[in-house]
């Protein structure tokens, strides 16, 4: 029977449609567009990007050079900029705000590699040791109170370049999605008092049905209400509201669980397009210290559509427990899977 499942976080409702539910054989990744002849994010091609804002590199190598193995560089087409004012007109109805804030290219790698996946596990905490860095040092500047991080992996999931990379935008204003999540946690709190994050993660820890991965510091299941099939969560174990305190410990679990969690999804659906969002409390004095980071990992499998556009609802054609035991099972069954993976990008 179709169900309709409510997220435990915020008021949004999952209809999870089990009665035509797709398995992950239904599913086949949208053709990618065609490689570009020149990378701009490829090394040796430094002087196709602005002027880094910092790099991990070999010492003594120059800045804008070889010898880098992640770069961060601001968006050539920023959607806004640190050079504006922070300033807010009113015009009747008409609320209107300067353009101030950080727009930002985290290049994850050297390689020319569409997948953070096939990188070691020492390059994927290089890269999250980068996106620690920038939060904290952009936060210095008083006016922005939100550090937002993601990544779009393939054209269908909005990424214009093919070359592994993830961005950075620092806003003047809390995000709506952000500020709904900090409501739902604050109103958990205060009926259970208890940090819903944390319960959610202990209960499915506890059950195991929805678990994907688990690691000493972090777990990564597929949401209760997931919208997307294939959905994913990692949330850390310990109580964190800002993702800049992740320790050094933390750093290195977090990056193999994301790699395995990103492996898993690549072989079970055919290495689909998908967002990765980083949701962190709000810096400089705006209120969140209750709050419990984490990261959603979203697959582009399904279209959004009028339904989901009109009444803010989704529907997910693969129940969640189906997924997750088909994610378990993908690490299992490693080489066979692999093997189903590169005919499907052969177009076999």
């Amino acid at each position: 029977m179709p169900e309709w499942r409510k997220d435990p976080v915020v008021d949004r409702w999952v209809a999870v449609s089990t009665e035509r539910a797709k398995r992950p054989t239904d599913y086949r990744p949208p053709l990618e567009q065609k490689k570009q002849e020149r990378c701009p994010l490829c090394v040796g091609h430094e002087g196709d990007t602005p002027p880094e804002v910092m790099a991990f590199r070999r010492l003594g190598s120059e800045p804008n050079r070889p010898g880098w193995w992640v770069r961060v560089v601001p968006n050539k087409f920023p959607a806004c900029r640190v050079e504006e004012d922070n300033r807010v007109t009113q015009e009747e109805v008409y609320l209107k705000r300067c353009g101030v804030g950080a727009h930002e290219v985290i290049i994850e790698t050297t390689d020319h590699e569409p997948n953070l996946v096939n990188q070691t596990e020492w390059q994927v905490a290089e890269v999250i040791w980068a996106w620690r860095a920038r939060s904290l040092d952009l936060r210095r500047d008083k006016r922005l109170k939100y550090i937002s991080i993601f990544k779009n992996k393939g054209s269908v999931a909005g990424a214009s370049l093919e070359h592994a990379h993830s961005q950075l935008i620092a806003l003047p204003m809390v995000p709506a999605e952000i500020a709904t999540e900090l409501a739902g946690v604050r109103a958990y709190r205060e009926t259970k008092g208890s940090c819903v994050f944390c319960d959610i993660w202990r209960h499915e820890a506890e059950t195991g049905e929805r678990v994907v991965v688990e690691g000493e510091r972090f777990l990564s299941f597929v949401p209760y209400a997931a919208r997307f099939p294939f959905e994913m969560w990692i949330v850390p174990k310990d109580h964190q509201h800002d993702f800049a305190q992740i320790c050094e410990a933390g750093v290195h679990d977090l990056a193999q669980i994301l790699r395995e969690s990103l492996r898993r999804l690549a072989w079970t659906v055919y290495d689909p397009p998908y967002n990765l969002v980083l949701h962190t409390a709000p810096v400089n004095d705006a209120p969140g210290e209750e709050y419990h980071w984490h990261i959603e990992i979203l697959p582009r499998l399904t279209i959004i559509a009028g339904f989901e556009l009109g009444t803010g609802y989704y529907i997910n054609p693969t129940p969640p427990e189906m997924a997750a035991a088909a994610l378990r099972e993908a690490g299992r069954r490693y080489p066979e899977v692999v093997s189903i993976v590169q005919e499907v990008r052969a177009g076999v």
